[in-house]
């Protein structure tokens, strides 16, 4: 099975906004990534880019079972179709991950609490320094 840790976040909120995610098979680092969600979005907006960066790179594994973990209660309870989903600054970036999502065949959200999402969060916090240098 894949595992999928995302994370986004915006500083201020709406703010710089910066992702990051790592994925694991089996235990083992598949792939992780981070990098700039754009410059005065909200932190809703930086953590659907992230789940589209993180579906963008898995399209490969999509015949794959894949479970997408997030502290992000919106994100996942939308994505479970739990939560309505209402106009925001993030909605072209989750039509989008509704996009992706739909061509997996086994893909499930689960919420865990941040201090659970540490290696994803680390990596928005590096993105953050990194932008913020250049």
């Amino acid at each position: 099975m894949i595992e999928v840790y995302t994370d986004g976040r915006a500083e201020p909120n709406p703010g710089l906004g910066t992702y990051g995610f790592v994925i694991h098979r089996d235990g083992k680092l598949l792939h992780s990534a981070h990098g700039v969600a754009g410059h005065k979005v909200t932190n809703n907006h930086a953590e659907y880019f992230c789940l589209v960066k993180a579906l963008e790179y898995l399209h490969a594994h999509r015949d794959e079972k894949i479970r997408v973990f997030s502290d992000s209660k919106l994100l996942v309870n939308q994505m479970k179709g739990e939560w309505k989903v209402k106009k925001g600054a993030y909605l072209e970036e989750y039509l989008k991950a509704r996009e992706l999502a739909s061509g997996f065949v086994d893909l499930e959200f689960e919420w865990i609490p941040r201090e659970k999402n540490s290696e994803a969060d680390e990596l928005t916090n590096i993105a953050y320094f990194e932008s913020k240098r250049e």
